[in-house]
């Protein structure tokens, strides 16, 4: 079996499997182990090491979230770590108590809380352990080291007019504008008839009588 493997399901089994975050933190304390001289130096050894992880950690069947471990698998060996398990080798379920006074807690993460063994670092009328500021930015850069890109949902921005054009805008629209002054509609205009002027032709076709022809050729 490959390390990578072996990383994948440590973190599949030993994390909530639909978050990154938790399982960065696993592969964080694996990790710590590998690097210490009282554990084995490779993480399929550290992972097989009896009654340390979860039983059949190494032979049991994965299902769905194992793709999303197998991806945290390969940040972890590649160096990416979880900022707030430092150097911890240890971790339990969370909402377990113990009546240790060593444990020294440090953070929780996908349904696990980590620590470190430190003498006297409990009394037993402790308050339950409470996660330090600051930890959900680690988990949003646990997210960005899978996705390698901000998981924050994206914001709209909206353009605004300037104040300057804001103002100029006003200037023009309190400016007098010229007042178009309908023309009044003509009267209507009643048809005029002038007579035909006279013409030479008309003279002479115009009809007389026989008694203008007597009186004008000196008759009667």
């Amino acid at each position: 079996m490959s390390e990578h493997e072996c990383m994948t399901r440590v973190m599949y089994f030993e994390s909530n499997r639909s978050s990154p975050e938790g399982m960065l933190a696993v592969g964080t304390v694996v990790m710590n182990r590998v690097e210490a001289k009282e554990y084995p130096n490779t993480i399929c050894a550290v992972v097989g090491q009896k009654n340390q992880f979860a039983p059949g950690v190494l032979s049991r069947e994965m299902g769905k979230g194992s793709r999303l471990a197998a991806q945290m698998a390969t940040k972890v060996m590649k160096g990416g770590r979880h900022r707030y398990v430092h150097g911890a080798k240890f971790f339990h379920t969370a909402g377990m108590t113990f009546p240790y006074t060593n444990m020294h807690y440090l953070v929780e993460a996908g349904g696990n809380v980590f620590y470190e063994k430190r003498k006297n670092a409990r009394r037993k009328g402790d308050p339950a352990f409470i996660n330090p500021p600051g930890l959900e930015a680690a988990n949003r850069a646990a997210r960005t080291m899978l996705t390698g890109y901000q998981t924050t949902a994206p914001q709209t921005t909206y353009a605004y007019p300037s104040p300057e054009a804001i103002r100029a805008q006003t200037e023009v629209q309190a400016q007098p504008q010229p007042q178009v002054v309908p023309m009044p509609a003509a009267p209507p205009q009643a048809a005029t008839f002038a007579p035909a002027p006279a013409s030479a032709g008309s003279a002479m076709l115009a009809p007389i009588s026989i008694d203008d022809v007597i009186a004008t050729n000196g008759g009667y």
